[in-house]
Protein backbone atom coordinates (compact mmCIF):
# COMPACT_ATOMS: atom_id res chain seq x y z
CA UNK A 1 0.00 0.00 0.00
CA UNK A 2 1.02 3.60 -0.61
CA UNK A 3 2.97 4.97 2.36
CA UNK A 4 2.04 8.51 3.38
CA UNK A 5 2.96 10.68 6.36
CA UNK A 6 0.33 11.22 9.04
CA UNK A 7 0.22 14.93 8.22
CA UNK A 8 0.55 16.90 4.97
CA UNK A 9 0.65 20.71 4.90
CA UNK A 10 -2.16 22.06 2.70
CA UNK A 11 -0.72 24.39 0.04
CA UNK A 12 2.26 24.60 2.39
CA UNK A 13 1.09 25.94 5.74
CA UNK A 14 -1.81 28.06 4.53
CA UNK A 15 -2.87 29.10 8.03
CA UNK A 16 0.40 30.97 8.47
CA UNK A 17 1.72 32.06 5.07
CA UNK A 18 0.31 32.82 1.60
CA UNK A 19 -0.82 29.53 0.07
CA UNK A 20 1.19 27.76 -2.62
CA UNK A 21 4.24 29.99 -2.16
CA UNK A 22 7.83 29.15 -1.31
CA UNK A 23 7.32 31.00 1.98
CA UNK A 24 4.40 28.71 2.78
CA UNK A 25 6.43 25.59 2.05
CA UNK A 26 9.23 26.82 4.30
CA UNK A 27 6.72 27.60 7.04
CA UNK A 28 5.23 24.12 6.76
CA UNK A 29 8.66 22.58 7.21
CA UNK A 30 9.43 24.89 10.12
CA UNK A 31 6.23 23.72 11.80
CA UNK A 32 7.11 20.05 11.46
CA UNK A 33 5.53 18.93 8.18
CA UNK A 34 7.52 16.44 6.13
CA UNK A 35 5.17 16.68 3.12
CA UNK A 36 3.09 19.43 1.54
CA UNK A 37 0.20 19.46 -0.92
CA UNK A 38 0.26 21.85 -3.88
CA UNK A 39 -1.81 22.66 -6.98
CA UNK A 40 -0.32 22.72 -10.48
CA UNK A 41 -1.83 24.41 -13.52
CA UNK A 42 -0.47 25.85 -16.77
CA UNK A 43 0.11 29.43 -17.83
CA UNK A 44 -0.93 30.72 -21.24
CA UNK A 45 2.50 29.70 -22.57
CA UNK A 46 2.34 26.22 -21.05
CA UNK A 47 4.57 26.69 -18.01
CA UNK A 48 3.49 24.66 -14.96
CA UNK A 49 2.98 26.92 -11.95
CA UNK A 50 1.78 26.43 -8.39
CA UNK A 51 -1.68 28.01 -8.21
CA UNK A 52 -5.11 26.80 -7.08
CA UNK A 53 -7.62 29.17 -8.67
CA UNK A 54 -8.37 29.77 -12.34
CA UNK A 55 -8.01 33.49 -11.60
CA UNK A 56 -5.05 35.25 -10.01
CA UNK A 57 -7.28 37.71 -8.14
CA UNK A 58 -7.81 36.01 -4.76
CA UNK A 59 -4.16 35.24 -4.06
CA UNK A 60 -2.32 38.01 -5.91
CA UNK A 61 -4.85 40.82 -6.38
CA UNK A 62 -4.39 40.70 -10.16
CA UNK A 63 -7.74 40.32 -11.90
CA UNK A 64 -6.92 38.03 -14.80
CA UNK A 65 -7.16 34.35 -15.65
CA UNK A 66 -4.16 32.05 -15.46
CA UNK A 67 -4.95 30.88 -19.00
CA UNK A 68 -4.55 34.48 -20.21
CA UNK A 69 -1.29 35.08 -18.37
CA UNK A 70 2.21 34.12 -19.47
CA UNK A 71 4.89 33.10 -17.02
CA UNK A 72 6.67 36.41 -17.58
CA UNK A 73 3.51 38.31 -16.55
CA UNK A 74 3.06 36.51 -13.23
CA UNK A 75 3.99 38.18 -9.94
CA UNK A 76 7.21 36.87 -8.44
CA UNK A 77 5.52 35.23 -5.47
CA UNK A 78 3.81 32.70 -7.76
CA UNK A 79 6.39 29.91 -8.13
CA UNK A 80 6.84 27.70 -11.14
CA UNK A 81 6.53 23.99 -10.45
CA UNK A 82 10.27 23.66 -11.03
CA UNK A 83 10.99 26.36 -8.44
CA UNK A 84 8.74 24.56 -5.98
CA UNK A 85 10.55 21.26 -6.56
CA UNK A 86 13.91 22.96 -5.96
CA UNK A 87 12.51 24.31 -2.68
CA UNK A 88 11.36 20.83 -1.66
CA UNK A 89 14.83 19.47 -2.39
CA UNK A 90 16.33 22.18 -0.17
CA UNK A 91 13.88 21.48 2.67
CA UNK A 92 13.59 17.70 2.33
CA UNK A 93 9.82 17.86 1.69
CA UNK A 94 7.72 15.20 0.02
CA UNK A 95 4.75 16.35 -2.04
CA UNK A 96 1.19 15.48 -2.96
CA UNK A 97 0.93 17.17 -6.37
CA UNK A 98 -2.66 17.98 -7.25
CA UNK A 99 -3.15 18.34 -11.00
CA UNK A 100 -5.52 21.31 -11.06
CA UNK A 101 -6.13 22.03 -14.75
CA UNK A 102 -7.88 25.02 -16.18
CA UNK A 103 -10.98 24.07 -18.16
CA UNK A 104 -10.11 22.10 -21.28
CA UNK A 105 -6.45 21.53 -20.34
CA UNK A 106 -6.93 18.35 -18.29
CA UNK A 107 -4.71 16.09 -20.40
CA UNK A 108 -2.10 18.72 -21.25
CA UNK A 109 -1.66 19.74 -17.61
CA UNK A 110 -1.21 16.14 -16.51
CA UNK A 111 1.37 15.43 -19.20
CA UNK A 112 3.41 18.56 -18.44
CA UNK A 113 3.24 17.82 -14.70
CA UNK A 114 4.63 14.30 -15.01
CA UNK A 115 7.24 15.36 -17.57
CA UNK A 116 8.46 17.98 -15.10
CA UNK A 117 8.54 15.43 -12.28
CA UNK A 118 10.53 12.99 -14.39
CA UNK A 119 13.04 15.68 -15.25
CA UNK A 120 13.32 17.52 -11.93
CA UNK A 121 12.20 15.40 -8.98
CA UNK A 122 15.26 14.59 -6.83
CA UNK A 123 16.06 11.00 -5.90
CA UNK A 124 16.72 12.20 -2.35
CA UNK A 125 13.00 12.80 -1.77
CA UNK A 126 10.22 10.22 -1.40
CA UNK A 127 8.33 9.61 -4.65
CA UNK A 128 5.57 12.19 -5.16
CA UNK A 129 1.87 11.38 -5.07
CA UNK A 130 -0.31 12.72 -7.89
CA UNK A 131 -3.95 13.55 -7.22
CA UNK A 132 -6.80 15.20 -9.09
CA UNK A 133 -10.56 15.65 -9.15
CA UNK A 134 -10.35 15.24 -12.92
CA UNK A 135 -10.49 11.66 -14.16
CA UNK A 136 -9.04 12.71 -17.54
CA UNK A 137 -5.97 14.14 -15.78
CA UNK A 138 -5.38 11.00 -13.73
CA UNK A 139 -5.76 8.75 -16.79
CA UNK A 140 -3.36 10.93 -18.77
CA UNK A 141 -0.86 10.83 -15.89
CA UNK A 142 -1.20 7.05 -15.65
CA UNK A 143 -0.66 6.59 -19.37
CA UNK A 144 2.29 8.99 -19.58
CA UNK A 145 4.06 8.09 -16.33
CA UNK A 146 2.65 4.98 -14.65
CA UNK A 147 5.52 4.97 -12.15
CA UNK A 148 3.96 7.83 -10.17
CA UNK A 149 1.32 6.78 -7.64
CA UNK A 150 -2.09 8.40 -8.02
CA UNK A 151 -4.94 9.27 -5.64
CA UNK A 152 -8.42 10.26 -6.76
CA UNK A 153 -9.91 13.36 -5.16
CA UNK A 154 -13.55 12.88 -4.23
CA UNK A 155 -15.59 15.68 -2.65
CA UNK A 156 -17.66 13.03 -0.90
CA UNK A 157 -17.69 9.24 -0.90
CA UNK A 158 -20.59 8.00 -3.02
CA UNK A 159 -21.68 4.49 -3.95
CA UNK A 160 -19.58 4.46 -7.12
CA UNK A 161 -16.34 5.50 -5.39
CA UNK A 162 -14.66 2.14 -6.00
CA UNK A 163 -15.47 2.12 -9.73
CA UNK A 164 -14.21 5.67 -10.16
CA UNK A 165 -11.02 4.86 -8.28
CA UNK A 166 -10.34 1.73 -10.32
CA UNK A 167 -11.01 3.48 -13.63
CA UNK A 168 -8.10 5.87 -13.10
CA UNK A 169 -5.76 3.30 -11.58
CA UNK A 170 -5.53 5.13 -8.25
CA UNK A 171 -3.93 3.59 -5.17
CA UNK A 172 -5.31 6.24 -2.81
CA UNK A 173 -8.45 8.20 -2.08
CA UNK A 174 -8.31 11.83 -0.92
CA UNK A 175 -11.65 13.13 0.36
CA UNK A 176 -13.34 15.82 2.44
CA UNK A 177 -12.78 14.84 6.06
CA UNK A 178 -15.90 16.71 7.22
CA UNK A 179 -18.11 14.45 5.09
CA UNK A 180 -16.39 11.09 5.67
CA UNK A 181 -18.21 8.49 7.78
CA UNK A 182 -16.61 5.68 9.75
CA UNK A 183 -18.17 2.91 7.59
CA UNK A 184 -16.87 4.62 4.45
CA UNK A 185 -13.38 4.83 5.93
CA UNK A 186 -13.50 1.13 6.83
CA UNK A 187 -14.63 0.21 3.30
CA UNK A 188 -11.83 2.20 1.65
CA UNK A 189 -9.12 0.80 3.91
CA UNK A 190 -10.43 -2.78 3.58
CA UNK A 191 -10.30 -2.39 -0.20
CA UNK A 192 -6.57 -1.68 0.11
CA UNK A 193 -6.51 2.04 -0.65
CA UNK A 194 -4.58 4.70 1.24
CA UNK A 195 -7.01 7.23 2.70
CA UNK A 196 -6.26 10.94 3.11
CA UNK A 197 -8.64 13.69 4.21
CA UNK A 198 -8.69 17.45 3.69
CA UNK A 199 -8.74 20.14 5.15
CA UNK A 200 -8.68 19.40 8.88
CA UNK A 201 -7.33 22.04 11.27
CA UNK A 202 -8.89 20.81 14.53
CA UNK A 203 -6.77 18.41 16.55
CA UNK A 204 -9.68 16.52 18.11
CA UNK A 205 -11.29 15.99 14.73
CA UNK A 206 -7.98 14.74 13.35
CA UNK A 207 -7.63 12.23 16.18
CA UNK A 208 -11.15 10.96 15.56
CA UNK A 209 -10.47 10.53 11.85
CA UNK A 210 -7.27 8.62 12.50
CA UNK A 211 -9.26 6.45 14.89
CA UNK A 212 -11.60 5.70 11.97
CA UNK A 213 -8.66 4.43 9.94
CA UNK A 214 -7.61 7.55 8.02
CA UNK A 215 -3.94 7.39 7.02
CA UNK A 216 -3.18 11.06 6.43
CA UNK A 217 -4.53 14.46 7.48
CA UNK A 218 -4.12 17.35 5.02
CA UNK A 219 -4.15 20.57 7.02
CA UNK A 220 -3.51 24.32 6.87
CA UNK A 221 -1.97 24.07 10.36
CA UNK A 222 0.43 21.11 10.40
CA UNK A 223 1.87 22.00 13.80
CA UNK A 224 -1.58 21.89 15.42
CA UNK A 225 -2.38 18.48 13.99
CA UNK A 226 1.06 17.02 14.73
CA UNK A 227 0.78 18.15 18.35
CA UNK A 228 -2.67 16.58 18.65
CA UNK A 229 -1.89 13.16 17.20
CA UNK A 230 1.63 12.56 18.54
Amino acid sequence: MLQLPKVIGHRGAAAYAPENTLASFREARRRGATWVEIDVKLTADGVPIVMHDESLKRTTGIDRLVTATSRAQLPKDVPTFEEAIACFAELGLGCNVEIKPCQGREVETARVTVETLRRCWPASLPPPLLSSFKAASLVAARDAAPEFARAILLGRIEENWRTRTQEVGAVGVNTNGAKLTAPQAVDIRKAGYALSVYTIDDGDVAKALIGMGVDCIITDAPDVILAAIN
